[in-house]
């Protein structure tokens, strides 16, 4: 008797895990946008369409709380993060630029000497591309930003086009990485639909119009395999402008662009076989206070003077010799050479170093390499944009409020330690309506995808998927 019952129960269990188990969406939409902030999405909430954002707030499951999981934050480092999953210290993509210690010249992210632009620099896998390996190639995987830095890190590395603004602002362009048959469609999209696109306005309606007009010329979602389709748009406020008129209608132009999107991909797909994913770029552009103008401390860090005495000290303890090599954004690379032809011991050198900076105005810490990679929770999102092949052996945080600059390229780095708040919104596919409030990061988009579309999540991804 027992037996049957056992059995019974099995024969139950298995019912409802395959009732629970919802299908796969055709397509995922990716849309990551620039400045998205949940304050400012709350205030003009009483002005949007019912089918742009309302609908996102209303019927997506929002994530009010959302943040990235290391620091600093650009738009590379960000991209790079939601796509792969994981931070810098494991993807290497810690900046939009960094500094080639065997040239001491920077580098830029998508730079390739044999494709001028690919994902070659990213060294994990994407949700892109483990949506390629487990189709066996057959998913369809595209991007489409107003900058190739966007675009190539949402596709990934096996992806069938990146797609992003040119240089003059009138079409889309994309790099011999991807097939000809992207190439081609580029091309003939151009002939059609070039024109002048000098307003960021402008721009996000062309990156919707490409979005739609490659979505139905690549037939994505028509099939049982899921296809990708990322997004990146802006809501950057006009320049010059009263600052909460242009938010107002930045948001207001986003809000119609979404709609019109999201009512087309639904028409086409079908509401429930679409997932929607909207969140946070992580570029805010800073604005230009006057703090002293209002008596609030503030100061310049010059970084470049602050190396050559930093060299002038070393040299005095250790003999003659050219011990740092430069700096670049709030790094300073030492000569590791010079270091071991004198048989120095490295952490000494970077003690004293350290020793050294910290009594320097407008310095409110200094990392060193080996403090990066010890274990530590107080320095976790530090660690995590840390990666020991290409960042400085020196980190240097200034004061909030001060401005570190490098007179050497007029380089400016601001140090601002609030947090402005975005959101994390999934939608489509079956998702019931809910807001969560607990704090959530970016690297937990990728792992939510791949379980909802039941595949892996990528190679490099150790975050859990949101609740």
């Amino acid at each position: 008797m027992n037996r049957y019952i056992t059995a019974l129960l099995v024969v139950l269990t298995a019912t409802t895990n395959a009732q629970l188990l919802q299908p796969a969406p055709r397509l995922v939409v990716n849309i990551t946008i620039d400045q998205l902030r949940s304050d400012y999405i709350e205030t003009f909430a009483p002005m949007y369409t019912s089918s742009g954002l309302r609908k996102l707030l209303q019927q997506g499951r929002v994530y009010d709380g959302a943040d990235f999981p290391f620091a600093p934050v650009d738009e590379a480092s960000a991209i790079a993060s939601i796509a792969t999953g994981t931070t810098p210290y494991y993807n290497g993509i810690v900046a939009t630029q960094w500094l080639d210690r065997s040239t001491l010249r920077p580098v830029f992210c998508t730079d390739d000497q044999k494709y001028t632009t690919s994902p070659s620099r990213l060294s994990t896998s994407t949700i892109g591309d483990e949506m390629k390996v487990s189709s066996n190639g057959t998913a369809l995987i595209y991007a489409i930003a107003p900058d190739k830095v966007a675009a190539v890190f949402s596709a990934g590395h096996a992806a069938d086009g990146a797609l992003w603004i040119d240089n003059k602002g009138s079409g889309l362009e994309t790099s011999t990485y991807y097939s000809d048959k992207t190439r081609n469609w580029v091309a003939a999209f151009n002939k059609v639909n070039s024109q002048q696109l000098s307003t960021i306005s402008a721009r996000n309606a062309f990156i919707i119009k490409a979005a739609k007009a490659c979505l139905k010329d690549n037939a994505l979602g028509k099939d049982e395999t899921t296809d990708l389709l990322s997004v990146t748009l802006s809501a950057k406020p006009v320049a010059g402008s009263n600052p909460k008129t242009a938010a107002e209608s930045a948001y207001l132009q986003l809000d119609k662009l979404l709609s019109d999107l999201i009512t087309d991909i639904e028409t086409t797909v079908g509401k429930n076989r679409v997932l929607f994913v909207v969140t946070n770029s992580g570029y805010h552009e800073e604005p230009n206070i006057d703090y002293a103008k209002y008596r609030i401390p503030t100061g310049t860090f010059y970084i470049n003077r602050t190396a050559k005495l930093l060299n002038i000290y070393l040299g005095a303890i250790y003999g003659q010799g050219r011990y740092v090599e430069t700096c670049f954004h709030n790094e300073v690379y030492l000569n590791r050479n010079l270091i071991e032809q004198k048989r120095l011991n490295l952490s000494d050198v970077l003690s004293r170093s350290q020793d050294f900076l910290i009594q320097n105005a407008g310095v409110s810490d200094v990392f060193t390499s080996e403090r990066l990679l010890a274990n530590g929770n107080d320095i976790t999102k530090l660690r995590n944009g840390y990666n020991a092949s290409i960042s400085g052996d020196i980190l240097i945080e200034v004061a909030p409020g001060w401005k570190l600059l490098n007179e050497d390229n007029q380089e400016n780095y601001v140090s601002r330690s609030s947090l402005i708040p975005f959101p994390i919104i999934f939608y489509g596919a079956g998702i019931k309506p809910r807001r969560i409030a607990t704090p959530v990061t970016v690297d937990q988009i990728a792992p939510t995808i791949a379980r909802t579309i039941h595949i892996r999540a990528p190679n490099a991804c150790k975050a859990e998927p949101l609740p």
